[in-house]
């Protein structure tokens, strides 16, 4: 793959569309938190039959499941979701990106990561519970592994902490910076496992997963947080205070390894977070060169379009050098997810760190361009270039990411 279909380019047509109609005319009331993104984010699925497409094809791999057949369910789900139309989610990340991060943000989590455990992980059981809600939508999801002291250091940093009450698990501990938290009806929760010996270091317990629902006795979802930025996918803090947890909301039903493993359940999730990223960055990358050359057309000094100044140009070069590399970052990885070839952490966090810091090189340009007018948020640039720094920061800050690529590059 090389180029966007026929069938591709007459989807983005149509996302585009949506977005100018439902989205643009709504943005500084989703920028300052007043409106929050969900039922926008509803009528784009019902809009597009993307709810009835995630419904369908649940319930068939769930129909297969049932018959003993989930290979072939979990390769459908792997080719890209939604009817296997991978490039088609791409696109619309991408394009929603460009107008609202946020949103894309908070779509981005409820289906890729919240439900996208429960259907990796999950026990037949609670995937008939829980996914029907989370796929079509109807249903928010968080997915809430981040903590106030571990940050980057997921696992090894993190404090909650469940313990065994019969057949139940109490529950305690905070989270933050939690996509969805304030709002989310269903929120996956990975907690430390204490069996109470004090011998065994708290950074080397196991990390099981569960699944509560908002409404929980003990369970606290706080406020939004004010942001820099992704201002329309509001953000909170989960407090947890002694909630009961019964073994049936312990993702896979057992604490021996295979898919209850909280730890592989995780480092999964941070491979397609940081892939989804790429197309994220693309988007961002693609408006500002958009507004770019529209401005750089329209704005004159000296008597010229400041489009014909040298600087201008190379400015424009350089953003259109960007657009083309991660174009070919999104396109490689959506031939190979197709393929059924997946991609490793390492080269997922490549992907993130190259894209997120040419989006955010992209849009500071874009900022500079436009000049004054550029530091004004009628312009959009500016929510652009806000929006695009914190791809440096989120499902793993960029530095963590050298990391996890030379860890790959050292293992061969």
């Amino acid at each position: 793959m090389y180029e966007w279909s026929d069938t591709d380019l007459m989807f983005r047509d149509a996302i585009r569309g949506f977005i100018d109609k439902e989205i643009r005319p709504h943005v500084d009331k989703l920028e300052t938190g007043e409106l929050p993104p969900f039922d926008i984010i509803r009528k784009l699925f019902a809009t597009f039959g993307l709810d009835e497409m995630a419904r369908d094809a649940l319930t068939k791999s769930l129909d297969r499941e049932r018959s003993g057949d989930a290979a072939s369910g979990a390769k459908e789900e792997k080719s890209g979701g939604l009817g296997g139309a991978g490039s088609m989610g791409v696109i619309m990340n991408a394009e929603l990106a460009g107008v609202s991060l946020g949103l894309v943000a908070s779509l981005g989590v409820s289906l890729g990561l919240a439900a996208g455990t429960i259907r990796s992980r999950g026990t037949l059981a609670q995937k008939e519970r829980w996914l029907p809600g989370l796929v079509t939508f109807e249903k928010v999801g968080a997915w809430a592994i981040t903590e106030p002291d571990s940050g980057s250091d997921a696992f090894g940093g993190m404090k909650s902490y469940v313990r065994r009450d019969g057949d139940d698990y109490i529950l305690n501990g905070q989270k933050t910076f939690i996509t969805n938290g304030p709002y989310a009806d269903v929120i996956i929760v990975y907690a430390k496992l204490d069996e109470g010996d004090s011998s065994v270091d708290r950074r080397d317990r196991k990390v099981l997963a569960f699944v509560l629902d908002a409404g929980m006795e003990g369970l606290t979802q706080g406020a939004p947080f004010k942001k820099m930025g992704m201002n329309s996918s509001p953000t909170g803090e989960l407090f947890f205070d002694n909630v009961r947890v019964t073994r049936d909301r312990l993702l896979g039903e057992t604490e021996d390894g295979g898919k209850s493993d909280g730890k592989t359940s995780a480092k999964e999730s941070f491979a397609a977070e940081r892939i989804g990223i790429a197309s994220l960055s693309l988007g961002i990358i693609n408006e500002c060169h958009r507004l770019c050359i529209d401005y750089a057309k329209s704005r004159r000094l000296w008597g010229k379009e400041i489009a014909q100044f040298q600087l201008i140009q190379l400015k424009l070069a350089e953003m259109e050098i960007a657009r083309i590399n991660v174009q070919n970052m999104v396109f490689n990885a959506i031939e190979r997810t197709a393929a059924g070839d997946q991609v490793s952490l390492a080269e997922a966090s490549a992907m993130k760190l190259y894209s997120s810091r040419a989006a955010t090189e992209v849009a500071m340009e874009a900022v500079q361009l436009f000049g004054g007018n550029g530091y004004m948020a009628e312009y959009r640039v500016e929510q652009l270039a806000r929006d695009a720094k914190s791809l440096m920061i989120y499902a793993g800050s960029n530095e963590i990411q050298v990391t996890h690529i030379a860890k790959g590059l050292l293992a061969m």
